[in-house]
């Protein structure tokens, strides 16, 4: 039993769902997320929040990237094995 499972998700605390993304360069994630985890090295590129563009270059493997992103896109990211974390 998880003694803390009642209490209210905020953006500081950890990340209580996880899903596989799939970059595109025209389809929103249906969630948005708290961060992206990059499980394989490389760039990514994405839509903020905000609704602006910006490519993090050579992510390294195993980073968290604490980012509200609406899309990852395809065009641009080289890295793979990412999660939205939420």
């Amino acid at each position: 039993m998880d003694k803390f499972s009642d209490y209210p998700t905020s953006l500081t605390a950890p990340a209580r769902e996880a899903a596989a993304v799939v970059p595109s360069d025209s389809v929103d994630l249906p969630i948005l997320p708290r961060a992206l985890y990059v499980g394989q090295a490389g760039d990514v590129a994405v839509v903020m929040a905000g609704g602006q563009g910006a490519v993090f270059q050579s992510v390294p493997a195993g980073t968290i990237l604490p980012l509200r992103v609406r899309r990852v896109a395809l065009t641009g990211t080289t890295a793979a094995g990412l999660l939205a974390l939420w």
